[in-house]
C-alpha cells in the first residue's frame, strides 16, 4: 500500500529512563506519559544484594550509570532520569549533583535522578515540611531523611515496613496504612518513597482522606522528566500533576506557581470525593489492612 501521503515516520519526543536491575514497575511509569512521548528503559546490571546502602551505593556509581546513558542514547532521548529514589539519595545533596554531572557528560542530555525530582516537587509545591513513608530498612529510611534535611525540609512523621527484596509485591492498602500513620504532625505534604512501590491510584484516595499534597517515587520522576522537555505528566487527581486539584481541599498556601490556569483538569469536588475505580487489579484486595505504627516495621510480603 502506498503511505507516501503520510510523509514518513513522525519524530515523537523521548525519555529514557535509567533503573536498578531489580525494578519491576515499566507500566506504572507509562501511565504518566502522555501518547506523543516514547518512554526507554535500560537497566543496571545484576548485583546479588538485598535492598539496603550497599546495594543503593552499587547501583549509584558513576561508571554504571555512565554505561547505561551511553546505551540509551542510541535513541536520542531528549532527558534521561535515574529512577532510583534511595540510590540517588544515598550520597547527601552533593552526591546526587555529582550523579547528574556524570550521567550528562556521558551522554550529553539533560540528566535527573528521582531523589533530585522529588526536592524540585516539594519547591513546586512549596512544601517544607513533610512526613515520609517507605517499604526500607530503617537505615535507608534514616537516609532519606538525613537527605531531605540536608534540603532544609523537616520530616514531621515516618512509617517504613523493614523489606530488603521483592517491593513491588507491596499491595496498595498497606502503603494507605503506612501513610495514616506517618501523618501524626503538622505536614505540608507526604511523600511515598522507592521508584519499586506502587503508588499511582493510591495517589487520589491519601489526597482526599489526608487533604494534603501526596507525592511519589514515581510520579515525581517522570513530572520532572517530562517537565524538562516542556510536556505535562498525565495524572487526574494528583495535586503536583493537575492545578484544579491542588486547588482544592489540599491547596497548600502559595502552591501552583508556574502551573498554567488554563490547563483542565476535574472539578475540586471531583478531586477530592476519594480515589478512581480500581485499575486492572493494581490495587490491593480489600481484605482487613494490618496497622503499621511509624517507624514499626511490617511483614515482608512473601517469597
Amino acid at each position: 500500500m502506498d503511505v507516501s501521503f503520510l510523509g514518513g515516520p513522525q519524530p515523537q519526543l523521548g525519555v529514557g529512563v535509567v533503573a536498578p536491575f531489580d525494578f519491576a514497575l515499566d507500566r506504572e511509569l507509562w501511565r504518566w506519559v502522555p501518547d506523543d512521548v516514547s518512554l526507554h528503559l535500560t537497566r543496571t546490571p545484576f548485583v546479588p544484594v538485598e535492598v539496603s546502602l550497599d546495594l543503593a551505593r552499587l547501583v549509584s556509581e558513576h561508571e554504571t550509570l555512565q554505561a547505561a546513558v551511553q546505551a540509551l542514547c542510541a535513541i536520542s532521548p531528549q532527558v534521561i532520569s535515574y529512577a532510583c529514589t534511595s540510590g540517588s539519595f544515598v550520597g547527601g545533596v552533593a552526591g546526587e549533583r555529582a550523579m547528574c554531572a556524570a550521567m550528562a557528560q556521558a551522554g550529553e542530555v539533560p540528566c535527573l535522578t528521582t531523589s533530585g525530582a522529588l526536592l524540585e516537587a516539594l519547591r513546586e509545591i512549596g512544601a517544607r515540611r513533610i512526613a515520609v513513608v517507605t517499604p526500607y530498612t530503617k537505615s535507608v529510611t534514616d537516609s532519606l531523611e538525613s537527605y531531605i534535611g540536608e534540603a532544609g525540609i523537616t520530616v514531621t512523621g515516618r512509617a517504613y515496613l523493614g523489606l530488603t527484596r521483592h517491593i513491588w509485591k507491596v499491595p496498595y492498602r498497606d502503603v494507605v496504612d503506612m501513610a495514616r500513620a506517618a501523618v501524626v504532625g503538622a505536614a505540608d505534604a507526604l511523600f511515598i518513597s522507592c521508584t519499586n512501590l506502587p503508588t499511582y491510584d493510591v495517589i487520589p484516595q491519601l489526597e482526599a482522606e489526608l487533604r494534603m499534597p501526596v507525592l511519589s517515587a514515581n510520579q515525581v520522576t517522570m513530572w520532572a522528566a517530562l517537565r524538562a522537555i516542556g510536556v505535562y505528566a498525565v495524572g487526574p487527581y494528583q495535586a503536583l500533576l493537575d492545578p484544579v486539584a491542588r486547588r482544592g481541599p489540599a491547596a497548600m498556601t502559595g502552591s501552583g506557581a508556574g502551573v498554567p490556569e488554563s490547563r483542565p483538569g476535574p472539578t475540586p469536588e471531583a478531586a477530592f470525593a476519594g480515589p478512581p475505580a480500581p485499575v486492572d487489579g493494581e490495587v490491593g484486595d480489600p481484605a482487613e489492612p494490618p496497622t503499621y505504627l511509624p517507624d514499626e516495621p511490617g511483614p515482608q510480603p512473601p517469597v
